[in-house]
């Protein structure tokens, strides 16, 4: 029978592929149709397809648990998300401009502090920030960037108007499974690339490799890049093995690289140290350097810290670059756009409570049923309250967080996140999502042609995250008049 798209109903909400029932939106109307075509038997064929694609290209995540980690398959949607090329250029631009002012604030943080002299940012909501790193204080990172990759989460509301949900500048992951996406979807419609006009994501890894390697200390055609990862009990192996694989990088840990009486590092070879002169981290702050931060970590390399300081290493993202990743700060983000580039947001910020404000938090207490709230440094969905789905018991225990720690806290009104048709036990339904884009900035700035889909395959719920159970999506960004 397959899919009959009059007896889709997307319930009110914001619908990526379809405006109403039977009718899809311009840019999906081919992979309406063609979806349509199909019968139940070569849809679930199709999806078999997917999922054998995915073992056998080995795309797993990692899920902790109590009993230890878990390896599970990634969760894939084989029916990919739509979005408009028309709509997407003001995406991007919008992403370019946010990335270029958090990267003025860091930089300003750490130096002259204009944006706290003149009170646009209180110098209350620095003080408890937990990711500033007093050891960054007069850094001058190369191109004055400390953020050179960037995962803004964007979501769609009723009104189908993205918004920026977060920032992601510590380490952003998840740009790995983007493109494997694009893969698995090719191997499993690979027809459907014959009559769409779809912008290539694949040129990801080379844009990734050039960014850093203009950063490298020393001039030369091809500067020693590294992949610095935890090691294999990290959630985010997969993808720290398979960036480096791409990129033509080594894939390091700690203990395979040390610095030098002349400040600088070396990693072992067989043949020998040899000098590394960018390293894109994907270890925390704060196991960087046991000379520095942790003193226990056996993660980091002891005298990484000075090394970077003497400007002998690239370090990316740069240390210190977390401090906008802070959920309280998130909420100046637009005041820092008007402050350092005199131009309005091109992309919105979701309307945002901060309990640190004692008229805010009063709100936010009296309306904890109608609203989520969010810790400030948490990330994976961890730690917050839907209050719309909590019991009085979670809501009131959430109040008494609050109180006790009201920096530590913001709120936001329950979003109706916009929603794609996805198989869920061999029928089409919608399903809630967001969009993480991922935005390089070095000497020029490049955006991902949309980004990593994540989808809450559950019905009704709003979580996203593959391990709290969502799933994902490849991203078209369709050209509807390609022949212009």
């Amino acid at each position: 029978m397959g899919i009959d798209w009059q007896r889709y109903d997307p319930g009110g909400f914001y619908d990526e592929l379809m405006a109403a029932p039977g009718q899809p939106r311009p840019a999906a109307r081919t992979l309406a149709n063609y979806l349509a075509s199909l019968g139940d038997a070569e849809i679930q064929e199709r999806r078999l397809a997917a999922e054998h694609a995915i073992l056998e290209m080995g795309i797993s995540f990692t899920v902790y648990t109590e009993g230890g980690n878990i390896d599970r398959a990634w969760p894939f949607d084989i029916i990919p998300r739509i979005i408009p090329l028309e709509e997407w250029i003001r995406v991007e631009r919008g992403l370019r401009q946010r990335l270029t002012a958090l990267n003025r604030f860091i930089d300003d943080l750490y130096n002259e502090r204009r944006i706290v002299r003149d009170g646009v940012v209180p110098e209350a909501v620095l003080a408890h920030s937990r990711n500033f790193r007093e050891q960054c204080r007069g850094m001058r990172p190369v191109h004055g960037v400390w953020a050179h990759i960037c995962g803004s989460d964007l979501v769609r509301d009723a009104d189908g108007c993205f918004y920026v949900l977060e920032d992601n500048l510590r380490v952003p992951s998840g740009v790995s499974y983007m493109l494997e996406n694009r893969q698995v979807t090719k191997r499993v419609f690979p027809e459907l690339f014959e009559h769409h006009s779809i912008r290539p994501v694949d040129e990801y890894p080379a844009q990734l490799f050039d960014m850093l390697a203009s950063l490298s200390p020393r001039p030369m055609d091809y500067p020693q890049v590294v992949v610095l990862t935890p090691g294999i009990y990290n959630s985010a192996y997969f993808e720290h093995a398979y960036l480096a694989q791409r990129m033509g990088a080594e894939l390091v840990e700690g203990a395979d690289l040390r610095v030098a009486e002349d400040d600088c590092v070396y990693m072992r070879t067989i043949e020998g140290p040899a000098r590394v002169d960018v390293i894109y981290r994907r270890i925390d702050d704060l196991y960087l350097d046991p000379e520095v931060f942790q003193p226990d970590s056996l993660l980091g390399v002891p005298g990484l810290m000075r090394a970077w300081r003497a400007g002998n290493v690239a370090l990316v993202n740069a240390p210190g670059a977390g401090v906008a990743d802070d959920k309280v700060i998130y909420a100046f983000v637009p005041d820092m756009i008007r402050y350092y580039l005199d131009e309005a947001p091109i992309l919105p910020n979701v309307p945002t409570y901060l309990c640190m404000d004692p008229r805010q938090r009063e709100h936010v207490l009296a309306h904890l049923d109608q609203l989520v709230v969010k810790p400030a440094n948490e990330s994976g969905g961890y730690g917050m309250l839907v209050g719309p789905h909590a019991t009085p018991e979670q809501r009131q225990a959430f109040a008494d967080l609050i109180r006790r720690d009201p920096r530590n806290y913001i709120a936001q009104p329950t979003l109706q996140l916009s929603t794609a048709p996805t198989l869920c036990d061999g029928a089409v339904e919608p399903r809630h999502l967001d969009l993480r884009p991922f935005v390089l900035q070095g000497v020029r700035s490049d955006v991902t042609a949309g980004g990593l889909t994540r989808v809450a395959l559950r019905r009704g719920s709003l979580v996203v995250n593959s391990s709290q159970g969502g799933g994902s999506k490849d991203t078209w960004i369709v050209d509807t008049d390609p022949g212009d």
